[in-house]
């Protein structure tokens, strides 16, 4: 669609191009008005992202405003799949989401634990991973328990922190409001009024993933996320997300979502790179 050309003639907008190319940026235009009408706006990825897929409807997604940061900044679905996974959490107990890097899978799930734990829907936010791999050998790690688990939890805390100012993620440590915990340390545990994200699923074995869904407890929300092309774990060992996927699709009460390259919102080479490495598995 690069032979498409826009411009401003008099108080119009001017399309030139191939046919079918300038009535999907025509579409695109119309869709965008009303977001703009109502105080939106789109970034050039966002443009690009609705090009591409002509029937997600940029008013509906953009205008799903999932958190308000400290810094006045919303944070809302960019893609149509990002759209039903934050529905998905806000409505169900249990939420699987897969999918590739860029996603947003994380960061959402982040997103909706704070929006909850503002609202006062929920106590205390949980953020697990299975760290070193499948074998979390934390003794081998210096520090204390925080300072060996740190370098796992990064991508969480920097989700945290681009939403809540730092002294005040500061406090809900402190008081444990926000904790972080490997995923080993969960057995014998019960989460009442809690909002639970396990990251990195992928990474976790059979009896891991059972151990953690039955940590489930009154009043809480689960949510699992993980890349099954990026599994980490020993050969031969089979990866509890992705046996967890077939497992617990019969279960109406719980939401699986799966995400694709359609849905990266990262840098745009990201989302050719993801591509590419599907293709080269396939063949």
């Amino acid at each position: 669609m690069s032979g498409v050309k826009v411009f401003a003639e008099d108080n119009r907008l001017v399309i030139v191009g191939d046919d079918d190319d300038t009535l999907k940026v025509e579409s695109l235009l119309l869709k965008a008005l009303k977001v703009v009408e109502k105080g939106g706006s789109f970034s050039e990825r966002e443009v690009e992202y609705f090009l591409r897929d002509e029937e997600a409807d940029p008013s509906k997604i953009l205008r799903d405003v999932i958190l308000t940061t400290h810094r006045g900044k919303g944070i809302t679905p960019k893609t149509e799949g990002q759209r039903l996974y934050a529905e998905a959490m806000r409505r169900s107990d249990l939420t699987v989401a897969v999918g590739p890097a860029g996603t947003g899978k994380t960061y959402l799930a982040a997103a909706v634990a704070i929006h909850f734990l503002k609202a006062k829907i929920i106590s205390r936010v949980i953020l697990v991973r299975p760290v070193l791999e499948a074998g979390e050998r934390l003794g081998f790690l210096p520090g204390d328990i925080l300072q060996k688990v740190d370098p796992y939890f990064r991508p969480l805390y920097d989700a945290l922190y681009d939403m809540v100012e730092s002294d005040v993620l500061q406090r809900f440590f402190e008081k444990g409001t926000l904790e972080v915990a490997p995923l080993a340390f969960m057995r014998g545990r019960t989460f009442n009024d809690s909002f639970v994200i396990l990251d990195e699923a992928q990474n976790t074995t059979t009896e891991q993933m059972k151990m953690f869904l039955t940590r489930m407890g009154f009043g809480s929300k689960f949510v699992v996320t993980g890349d099954i092309t990026q599994i980490d774990l020993p050969k031969g060992v089979t990866s509890g997300l992705v046996e967890a996927v077939q497992i617990l699709k019969s279960i109406p009460e719980v939401e699986i979502i799966k995400l694709s390259e359609r849905d990266v919102v990262r840098h745009t080479l990201v989302q050719k790179i993801v591509k590419s490495y599907e293709e080269y598995g396939k063949s």
